[in-house]
């Protein structure tokens, strides 16, 4: 039996380390000293991405992709393993994910899983809920309403859900007033009977790190800055001109709607990073809400990735 695979805190479970949080928190940096110092210690640690984003080939820069010399040596997967033309959904991420995390695992190896896309994590370690499909009509109806129009309705007809989701979350507040308005059910009465998690399976050791939101701030503005000045503008440009699906999720991206913009001449390129950093700060309030409310309570939460690795991994790095 392996070291990783040695009895721990959890019986005789295979370890999976996990660092969550917002966009420009760190975490990849974290991960990378994890994986090295697991390597220190004769253990092989291996990065499995969970961000919405880096999972696209197309997406290198806008997603902020860890470079070969961010990298280290580490070997990463996951990274850019979609093309953009395919969508990736949580299902389709977390059952790619669940091989990846096996086999690294059956190699006596520790999977580090790294990420900010919470709808990800959360499929992955607690399972898909069995939702039925959505009625095509009400479909229709309540992706026609305004964002402020279906979260009245939700508070109305799912309280609950309505009051964990940030009012202009346009996604999920629709994703959670279509399920009720068409199974009769609020969205936790389905999440409840998740099927496919492999919570249960693995010994967990799990961190988010939730720096101070200004500073956060900071960071996404001089990052989006760095992004257009190192290849952004071409990134997109090269995606418009494969005439893509604008419904995909490529399309979607942070900083690709806003570049684009600027490709159609529609703003200046300045009015881009300002739209873009914008953006990218909606997204940061939005992983700090679901960080509050979706991630477990006893999951250890950190304002910085410098601290002692030991003070984050006590369980998982020998003494």
């Amino acid at each position: 039996m392996s070291k990783d695979q040695s009895p721990n805190s959890s019986g005789h479970l295979p370890a999976l380390a996990l660092i969550a949080g917002p966009t420009a928190s760190g975490k990849s940096d974290l991960a990378v000293r994890l994986a090295l110092a697991l390597a220190s210690h004769g253990r092989r640690g291996v990065v499995v991405n969970a961000d919405a984003s880096q999972v696209y080939a197309d997406l290198a820069v806008l997603s902020a992709r860890p470079s070969a010399e961010q990298m280290q040596g580490v070997e990463h997967r996951l990274f850019g393993a979609w093309e953009g033309a395919t969508a990736c959904s949580a299902a389709d991420w977390a059952a790619a994910a669940r091989r990846e995390i096996a086999e690294i695992q059956a190699q006596g190896a520790v999977p580090i899983l790294v990420g900010g896309t919470g709808l990800y994590i959360r499929t992955l370690l607690d399972g898909i809920a069995p939702v039925p499909e959505i009625d095509a009509n009400v479909r229709d109806e309540v992706r026609a309403m305004a964002v402020s129009e279906a979260y009245e309705a939700l508070k109305a007809e799912d309280p609950e859900r309505a009051a964990r989701l940030d009012a202009a979350d346009t996604t999920r507040v629709a994703r959670a007033l279509e399920v009720i308005r068409s199974t009769g059910k609020p969205l936790s009465f389905w999440q409840a009977r998740s099927e496919g998690g492999i919570s249960a399976a693995v010994d967990l050791h799990a961190v988010v790190l939730l720096p101070p939101r200004d500073e956060l701030y900071r960071r996404c503005d001089a990052r989006f800055a760095r992004m257009l000045e190192s290849g952004a503008v071409e990134e997109v440009k090269a995606l418009l001109a494969r005439r893509l699906d604008p419904a995909l999720p490529v399309m979607r991206a942070i900083g690709v709607p806003e570049i684009a913009g600027f490709l159609r001449g529609e703003w200046s390129l300045a009015e881009a990073q300002s739209k873009g950093s914008q953006a990218t700060r909606n997204y940061v309030k939005r992983q700090f809400t679901w960080a509050k409310h979706q991630f477990p309570g006893d999951w250890q939460r950190f304002e910085s990735h410098d601290y002692p690795l030991k003070f984050y991994f006590e369980r998982l790095l020998p003494n």
